[in-house]
């Protein structure tokens, strides 16, 4: 049985059609990336599966069960987390307390220890408060704080936008990391080539439709690039 199941979700903003039709699963262990152009509907995709947009139609199923009349906190107490784009930080607290807001249960396997060891870079700012953070340093409290709530299921916002080549890179070590411990993730990327190295499967999104889905180390670039921007391939 997959950890997660999308069924002919429809997502609007008034007669705006954001998400057309999409259905997909997610298996446990496995890393899907979601690419598409700006304004294919990635964003409200993830939203509706996180609880944060009410689809207008279809059925979203996690673990099983039909999650789609729950509100977001219960489905973060399910094992989803959203790591949102933007981060989303209170800005007035310390990273520590950005982290510990989020903890749920004792004997996990993340703690503010564990999120530390995995982001170096926040260590030595731990009692800092998180408008002080530089952005790569933003991004790690957000992906640390959804990790926190130990979930099943990791959705991933655009975590490399607005940030630095260099601070992308330490950001997607530390998720391979993530992943190498065998976290399900949906990761919600622009940038082809960092998406294609750690997913296991990739859809592509055009106009709030999937237009291409395969495997990772199958699809061929050239195709992918032609469903990313809407172009038809050369006979």
């Amino acid at each position: 049985m997959s950890l997660l199941s999308v069924d002919g979700l429809d997502c609007r903003y008034g007669l705006l059609q954001a998400v057309r039709d999409v259905s997909f699963e997610i298996n446990n262990g496995e890393t899907l990336a979601l690419i598409g152009a700006n304004g294919a509907g990635k964003t409200t995709l993830l939203r509706a599966i996180a609880g944060a947009h009410r689809p207008h139609g279809g059925r979203i199923t996690y673990n099983g069960r039909d999650i789609g009349g729950l509100a977001a906190h219960r489905r973060v107490g399910l094992g989803l987390a959203l790591v949102p784009e933007g981060r989303r930080l209170f800005p007035g607290l310390t990273v520590e307390e950005n982290l510990r807001i989020a903890a749920r249960g004792l004997g996990r396997r993340w703690t503010v220890q564990t999120v530390l060891d995995l982001f170096p870079i926040l260590q030595p700012r731990r009692h800092a408060v998180a408008a002080s953070l530089s952005g790569g340093e933003q991004q790690a409290v957000a992906i640390g704080r959804a990790l926190m709530g130990n979930p099943s299921l990791l959705l991933l916002d655009e975590v490399s936008l607005g940030l630095a080549p260099v601070v992308v890179d330490a950001v997607y070590r530390s998720l391979k990391d993530i992943i190498a411990e065998g976290a399900t993730v949906l990761l919600v990327e622009q940038d082809l080539t960092r998406a294609l190295k750690v997913a296991t499967r990739v859809l592509c999104m055009l106009e709030g439709r999937i237009v291409l889905e395969g495997e990772a180390r199958s699809l061929d670039r050239d195709r992918v690039v032609s469903a990313y921007f809407g172009l038809r391939r050369p006979a």
